[in-house]
């Protein structure tokens, strides 16, 4: 059996590198929710609408990446938390049209785990920051 934080590692980066839910999907329950307090993510509500919404994210962002900046896995509540700097350039075809800006923006996703697969995520993300950096809002 995998451990959760390896599953969540290899989540993570399938997630952040715009797989969407046909490469983040094994590693999760199939109905596995969502949840954040975000504007642009609002509606979203299962994590399969979430990889999607990421994989969707390097159209106008074609240059996204991530930086981890702490991994920490709580066995007692039997979760992971990861901190993360998204990166990105608007520069492909998006919202409005291509401003040349960027953000760096900071986010922590909270994966619960039901055995060995993702059953929620709970992203933490200030989104009206980042949208003002890339000329969105």
């Amino acid at each position: 059996m995998t451990s959760i934080t390896a599953t969540a590692k290899e989540f993570f980066d399938a997630c952040e590198t715009g797989k969407g839910w046909e490469g983040c999907k094994s590693y999760c329950t199939a109905d596995a929710t969502f949840s954040a307090q975000a504007e642009p993510l609002a509606e979203v509500k299962t994590l399969a609408e979430y990889t999607d919404w990421m994989k969707g994210l390097f159209g106008p962002l074609p240059n996204g990446s991530y930086e981890v900046k702490s991994f920490a896995t709580d066995a007692e509540r039997n979760n992971v938390t990861a901190y993360g700097v998204f990166s990105g350039t608007h520069t492909g075809p998006g919202p409005v049209p291509p401003t040349g800006k960027s953000t760096r923006t900071d986010y922590v996703y909270v994966m619960q785990f039901t055995g060995d697969k993702i059953s929620h995520m709970t992203k933490i993300w200030h989104s009206g920051l980042a949208l003002r950096e890339l000329g969105w809002a």
